[in-house]
């Protein structure tokens, strides 16, 4: 490749080793108008990551503009798009979501706070090694174009995504090796950890702190490879300006709020936050009268200092008293209460209320023919369980438009799909299609985890046989001259006061899910095993609540769920079941009211609410499937034929066999039309398939054998 640009500018590339490859990242040769382009090639993979950074802050933003985006692309991986109608890329799918906010949220932190100015990143795939994900070379690219801006952002971040092989940890682990119980995202600094996310098989706490440690130390070359890379371009610092509270006012709203914060707001939830919002309106009254109409350009500033003020009051009685804004100690759960089958007509339902957050959850149950088609850049295959997640603007007392489900409301859906994953039961052993949705009816914290505890009863409701039940917590962490707090069970006041936001699901034997995001500038894996410990304690008073409730799947599914039984064809049969132009399985469903599903494998779904129809269409595919066996008694089979030499009979569809002449009475028979006519129904054995698969049946053999009976 050519090392000159066609601006006639130096190509710039670095390399290392990195968790046993090459490592590069390129500068120069493509993105020449971004504010920084890098090319990082790993393996196969190819991704670009560009930075567009405005030089202004932008103007009625009271939060950072940053956008990040995973850009999938189907000829990455060599492929066209399933779809008979839609060739190009369009709508993002759910797993590009979901690694656009895996790419976000180790990167937002690092950012100083008060920075208003527009930042938007695209991470695009352009080629795909299909033996490992490219997500963390997608966030290594995209931090690399951020730190090449000269924007304050105070990395570099990197991550990798670790597997277990064998008892090893392993980087950059295959699709194959994931499956076999951890599948973890690290991303950190030089110093910390920034962010984690996993899922698991019942991994104990012990073994994910090994593996943090293990990804914390892996990732050291992809950052010193981007330092480097900064060292050689030479990086201009931006100039620029920060949107910070007016100190003047900070001071107006301290001395005004002074008496009003500390043990006379701690209260337990709603209380706490009507009040807080009382004294925020009373606050804008006193400030309005004292300064007029110049109070209504400044309002937004003296709210920001309001917020700051209230966050200040939270870390202070933690940090002073060890007592959280409702008064728990740290390690105290809010309230919990549960029910479950309050939706009639649902196949299992269930309602979790955690203090104020409550998670309503209904469970569907469907066949296995209506699993959900996955085609991506990564994956092509099905989705038989899928949890889903919805929380309205009501839920925290906003007016909000409806619209379709956002990147929150995807990645907390997911978090819970991930935890219950672990324990539903094979296709095998449960033949269903599960979808779970969680509708949040009020949030106050921690929504995930209510929709995971939420979610585990009513599938438990809906009678699936989970291998044990998943309760989820969320805890956090303040931070004071390098001295945690660890707090269990947050809400909203000690989330947004919070240095660290961390979500833990699992069963009694281990985790089943994890999600790590951090506020400070990264944290030592040896807090994060505290968390973790705190957290198994948290999970365990959860979990004992839900057995109160529901102590084990229900073991009869709901009246108006389907029932679904399995049987096995011979694979070279199914063009039979199946009929020219579906011609026979479509009269199977037609006429017995059933559902038929058939896998490539032989293996046959029927699906009804009705045991009968199961049964009916059990027996005609039975029927059409059934080889012939000598010495079986056929009843009740059509005369098909009556010949001069005797009549031929359909023992199974499509299988007619002769009963000769000699064959049809213990006396003789001079003309077969005396003994049977055409549509007569008789009972025959079939003696003997000869050399050329031709069946001969006795109706004198079936008779002696009842006979003998």
């Amino acid at each position: 490749m050519s090392t000159i640009n066609p601006f006639g500018k130096e190509i710039i590339k670095v390399e290392t080793d990195f968790a046993g490859q090459k490592l590069s990242l390129e500068v120069g040769r493509v993105g020449f108008r971004s504010s920084a382009a890098v090319l990082a090639r790993y393996g196969d993979t190819v991704v670009l990551g560009t930075a567009m950074v405005s030089d202004k802050p932008a103007h009625g933003f009271d939060y950072f503009p940053l956008s990040i985006d995973y850009e999938e692309k189907m000829y990455a991986a060599g492929k066209i798009s399933g779809s008979r109608f839609i060739k190009r890329e369009g709508r993002p799918s759910d797993d590009a979501v979901l690694i656009s906010r895996l790419i976000d949220r180790p990167i937002r932190p690092l950012w100083p706070k008060g920075y208003h100015n527009e930042v938007q990143g695209v991470a695009t795939v352009l080629s795909m090694d299909p033996e490992f994900r490219p997500d963390a070379v997608a966030m290594i690219a995209m931090s690399a174009a951020f730190m090449l801006t000269g924007a304050p952002f105070d990395g570099p971040v990197a991550g990798v995504r670790v597997g277990q092989v064998k008892g090893e940890f392993k980087a950059f682990a295959s699709a194959e090796e994931l499956d076999n119980g951890l599948d973890l995202v690290v991303a950190g600094t030089k110093d910390g950890i920034m962010m984690v996310e996993a899922g698991a098989n019942e991994v104990s706490e012990d073994e994910v702190v090994k593996a943090l440690e293990f990804a914390q130390k892996a990732i050291q070359p992809a950052i010193e490879l981007q330092e480097e890379l900064i060292k050689k371009v030479g990086v201009t610092p931006q100039e620029y300006e920060l949107t910070l509270p007016d100190s003047d006012i900070m001071q107006r709203v301290e001395t005004w709020l002074a008496g009003k914060l500390g043990a006379g707001l701690r209260m337990p939830y709603p209380e706490r936050n009507d009040l807080v919002n009382r004294l925020r309106e009373s606050m804008h009254a006193h400030f309005e009268e004292e300064l007029g109409e110049d109070f209504g350009e400044q309002k937004a500033e003296y709210n920001d200092a309001f917020t700051l003020a209230l966050h200040k009051d939270v870390r202070a009685g933690i940090v002073a008293e060890n007592i959280r804004p409702d008064g728990r100690k740290l390690t105290e759960i809010r309230p919990l209460s549960s029910e479950v089958g309050l939706l009639p007509r649902a196949h299992g339902s269930s309602l979790f209320t955690r203090g104020v957050t409550q998670a309503l959850n209904i469970v569907t149950l469907a066949p296995l023919s209506y699993v959900q088609l996955v085609d991506t850049m990564e994956k092509e295959g099905e989705r038989r369980f899928l949890h889903h997640y919805n929380a309205p603007g009501y839920t925290v007392g906003e007016v909000k438009r409806l619209g379709s489900p956002g990147r929150r409301e995807i990645g907390h859906g997911y978090l819970a799909e991930r935890a219950l994953d672990a324990v539903l039961p094979d296709a095998a052993d449960f033949p269903y299609t599960i979808r779970s949705v969680t509708e949040i009816m009020s949030q106050n914290g921690s929504t995930s985890m209510a929709a995971t505890c939420s979610s585990c009863l009513a599938l438990m409701d809906a009678g699936v046989p989970l291998t044990r039940p998943v309760s989820g917590i969320a805890m956090g962490l303040m931070l004071d001259n390098d001295k945690p707090y660890i707090l269990s069970d947050i809400a909203d006041a000690e989330d947004f006061a919070g240095d660290m936001d961390f979500k833990v699901a699992g069963t009694e034997k281990g985790i089943t899910a994890l999600q790590m995001d951090m506020k400070v500038h990264g944290l030592p894996v040896e807090i994060l095993s505290k968390a973790l410990q705190q957290g198994k304690q948290g999970r365990a008073e959860i979990l004992a609540h839900m057995l109160e409730t529901m102590p084990q799947s229900n073991k009869e599914m709901s009246p108006f769920a389907p029932r679904v039984e399995a049987i096995k064809i011979n694979p070279d049969k199914i063009r039979e079941v199946i009929g020219k132009g579906g011609e026979t399985i479509n009269k199977i469903i037609a006429e017995t009211g059933a559902e038929i599903d058939i896998k490539d494998d032989g293996t046959v779904m029927i699906a009804s609410p009705d045991k009968s129809s199961i049964d009916a269409a059990i027996q005609w595919v039975q029927n059409i499937t059934e080889e012939p066996e000598v010495g079986k008694i056929y009843r009740d089979a059509p005369v098909v034929s009556v010949m001069d030499f005797g009549a031929f009979v359909q023992i199974l569809p499509g299988k007619d066999g002769l009963v000769h002449v000699s064959e049809m009475a213990e006396e003789r028979v001079n003309k077969p039309s005396d003994v049977v006519k055409e549509g007569d129904r008789v009972d025959v054995k079939l003696v003997a398939i000869d050399d050329r698969g031709r069946l001969q049946l006795s109706m004198r053999a079936a008779k002696r054998n009842e006979n003998n009976e």
